[in-house]
Parts: C-alpha cells; structure tokens; sequence
C-alpha cells in the first residue's frame, strides 16, 4: 500500500504528458473540395502520431491578407500558415516567417518543382502541396474547321505564328479570335503576362540580384512584348472591353488564354473536343507563372518541430496525391502526379503538370512583389488602352526603381 500513492502520481503524470501539445494553423477559406481535402490531411497527421494536435482556424479569403498582416504585427500569428506565394518572400524579409531551408527531409522538400517551393536569397521559406498552370484552350474541331495546327510541348506556337493565326480567324469572320479575360484585373494581369516577357528574354527585375529594374522592364525584349500585346487589340484579334468571361464558352473566340482551374468547366461543356495548349513562345520556349498558395512556419511559434513535421505530412507524396485526388489540382511533385489518375502519364491533366514542370517561373521572389506587380499591371492597362508601350514601361521602372531605394534594395 506504501507504493499507490507515487503509482498514482506517476500514472497521472504520465498521462499528462500523453496529451498532444495544440499546433494552431490559419488556412484561408476556399472551395468545398479544398476545404474538405485539407481537414482529411489534418485528420490523417492527427491520428498517425500522438505528439502534437493540429487545430485549424479558417479566415475569410477576403479579408485574410489583412488579418495575417495585422497578426503578424503584433506577434500573434499562428504555428503555421498558407500564404499565396508571391507573398512569402515579404513575410520573410519582415522576419514574420522561420526559415524551412535545410529543416524538412530532402525526399520531401527537394522533390517539388518550382510551383511546390518559395524562397528568398536562396532559402527556402514555404512549400505548397499543389499549384496551377496557364495554357491556350481551344476545340479540337474549331482548329480541323480552320486548318490550325495543334501545338505541342515540343512544338509550341512561336509569338508571330499565333498571331498570323490569329489574323486569318479575322479574314474568315471570328470577330475576336482570341479571349484573353479581359475583365480581370489586379493579380491576374502580372501572372498572365509577364511570363510573355521571360519567355523573350526579358523579365520584371534582373534576378541576378534583384536590384536593377532599368534595362530588364523596360528593355528593348520587353518593349517589343508590350507592342505585340497592343497589336492584339488594335488589330481588334481580342477585345479590350469584353462583354463577359464566356467568348469560349459560347463559341465567340477560338482561343482562350487561361488557367487549369477552367478545366473543369470547359471540360463538362466540350468533352474530348477540348484542346489544351502549350501558351506562344516568344523565344526559344513558352514561359508559364508558378506558384501558388504554400504553407509557412512563423517566427512565434513556440512549437517549430510540430509545425515542421506537419509541414513534412502535407508535402509527402501520399498527402499531395490526395489533395489533387479529391481536389483536381495539379500536384506539386512527379511522383505524387503519377500517383494520380488525372496527372500521370496518360492522364488528360498531364499537359498542365508538364507545363508546370518545363515552362514554369515563379514570380520574382523579392519583397518588392507587391510594387513590381502593381507597375506592371498598371503598364499593362495603359497599352491595352493604346497607350504608348515604351513610355509605360518607363513609368513602371521608375516606381519600382523608387521603391527599391527606399528600402535599401530589401537587403539584396
């Protein structure tokens, strides 16, 4: 009897320590599919170790960049975050974030393609579990219809072939032959169109060393991106006031310049008649945006080993092949995408993840994003208007030229 009460001490303490220590996590509020796939992921990394609990908070897509801001000021982030890719190097520069480089197993990390990883000055601050592509859409039948080839990944439209294309719709009565969703602004201009730029050799920034705007924005590469973009609505090949987001789908365009997250829609609507296409190259190859909404550890968490390991979960190849299984989006590493239906070799999603792969860009990673891509789509506006191109471009270094000596060139 002179041993229960320490038995008792010790078992309780024991089963104290049992307890999962809580990992909070922030996730932005999306689709039902991604919101469902992502607490299926919690649930497996729960119930497969019982160290840590994850409990996740869902913020409003709206307002989420606010409210991680505003957190992130006062020193309340969570354990671990998303946050859209562009983003990161920002919150990295802030020192809001923990740097991931070299703390997840490289059989995790190192297999992801550029989409799946973000960084800043070499080291690795996110990884994302799945990512998105850019293609031409365009229907089987409309291109035999108009004798068009299809392109290919190896044989792309080069810039001035798909124009010409583009100009014989004209003369056989398309009216506008290419949509380009005119409608959309903000992000959507930067992720669409500067990768014409990278693929002609130019680009937004120099990323030697991401000080020097002058003589990259506004090179002479560049300028003739910007006069071909003007040539597509002053030839009247795509429209600059769209009436909607549906010239596809009703017939009206031949093209689409578009992003994998329409397949799914147009599929329904078309069947196997739809065609996806590898975007024009504008030099040697097609430049396509990378990255997407990733996951981070911020620098508050008082539980970096948790947050790591849930981290590791997410981007194992089990975990991304299920999120793109229950999602449809593309995964972020080859071997997740063989392990799915729609992105292995053979299946009718493999053109994005191969466009992904060989033609992908992430967008500058400095913390200068934000600017740059404000500039930029700014520039963008005032040519599709029938601005002048060079003077536009200009405007854009020198805002951004602005910028950069403000905060020292962020450290670079």
């Amino acid at each position: 009897m002179k041993w229960s009460i320490p038995a008792a001490l010790f078992l309780a303490a024991g089963a104290a320590l049992a307890v999962p220590l809580e990992l909070h996590v922030w996730r932005h509020e999306t689709g039902d599919s991604e919101m469902v796939a992502s607490a299926h992921a919690v649930e497996r990394f729960n119930r497969k170790q019982n160290r840590w609990h994850v409990v996740v908070e869902t913020l409003p897509q709206g307002s989420y960049q606010q409210a991680v801001v505003a957190a992130a000021m006062t020193k309340k982030l969570p354990c671990v975050l998303d946050l859209d890719q562009p983003s990161v190097p920002n919150f990295a520069w802030a020192g809001h974030i923990q740097a991931l480089e070299g703390q997840l197993r490289p059989a995790g990390a190192d297999k992801l393609i550029a989409g799946g990883r973000s960084t800043l000055k070499g080291n690795l601050y996110a990884v994302g579990q799945f990512d998105v592509a850019l293609a031409l859409f365009a229907r089987k039948s409309e291109l035999v219809k108009y004798g068009i080839r299809a392109a290919t990944l190896d044989q792309p439209y080069s810039a001035d072939e798909f124009r010409e294309i583009l100009r014989r719709l004209k003369k056989q009565g398309v009216r506008y032959p290419l949509d380009l969703n005119g409608q959309r602004n903000g992000e959507w201009v930067t992720y669409a169109f500067s990768p014409w730029l990278q693929s002609a050799g130019a680009d937004l920034i120099d990323r030697r060393n991401f000080k020097v705007v002058d003589g990259v924005l506004n090179s002479d590469k560049a300028l003739a991106v910007l006069d071909y973009y003007r040539s597509l609505f002053d030839e009247r090949l795509a429209s600059r006031r769209p009436v909607d987001e549906q010239a596809f789908l009703s017939g009206r365009a031949v093209f689409n310049y578009n992003g994998s997250w329409a397949d799914n829609e147009y599929r329904r609507r078309f069947n196997d008649d739809l065609a996806v296409l590898p975007p024009p190259a504008f030099g040697d190859k097609p430049r396509i945006g990378a990255g997407s909404w990733q996951w981070a550890v911020s620098s508050s968490c008082p539980h970096p080993d948790g947050a790591r390991q849930f981290i590791e979960h997410l981007i194992s190849t089990d975990e991304i092949a299920r999120f793109s299984i229950e999602t449809g989006l593309m995964p972020t590493s080859e071997a997740a995408a063989d392990a799915t239906p729609m992105y292995r070799v053979g299946g009718f999603g493999r053109d994005y993840f191969e466009f992904a792969r060989q033609f992908g860009v992430l967008r500058p990673e400095t913390p200068a994003y934000p600017l740059i891509s404000s500039s930029f789509e700014r520039a963008m506006k005032e040519v599709r208007e029938g601005g002048d191109a060079a003077e536009a471009l200009d405007r854009a270094v020198e805002a951004i030229q602005q910028d950069l000596k403000r905060n020292r060139d962020y450290g670079f």
